[in-house]
């Protein structure tokens, strides 16, 4: 039995803030959406060419409040191939929330609060 992984969901306060950030940031453009017949909800997965992997963006009509994500112990990864010009883009936008110059990686914050980690492709070192 083999399983791949397909989606991960994130619900948003905003979409439209969520989808330009979500562009800007990481290059992700929307590639499928649903939206409920009863407007109470809109799903839009986003992605990019470089995997079949989607971020599935959640907005929900009724929800009145910024999202409670705890401690933020989670997160996805982004693996770059130009780790310098990705960290002076997102330096620019402002949205980066922690680094780890021993490590050799930073994170940066999507409007909703969530941590995405953003990693150099250590592929080419190997």
């Amino acid at each position: 039995m083999k399983f791949q992984m397909v989606h991960e969901n994130y619900n948003v306060f905003d979409l439209e803030r969520s989808l330009k950030f979500y562009e800007e940031a990481l290059g992700l453009t929307e590639k499928r959406r649903i939206t409920a017949k009863d407007g109470s909800f809109i799903i839009v997965y986003v992605g990019n060419d470089t995997t079949d992997f989607l971020l599935e963006l959640t907005w929900l009509r009724d929800w009145d409040k910024p999202y409670n994500l705890g401690d933020n112990e989670f997160h996805l990864a982004f693996r770059t191939d130009n780790f310098e010009e990705a960290y002076e883009h997102h330096k620019k936008m402002g949205c980066i929330c922690y680094e780890n110059k021993d490590m050799g990686i930073y994170f940066i914050e999507d409007p909703d609060g969530y941590w995405l980690e953003i990693v150099p492709d250590r592929r080419k070192q190997q």
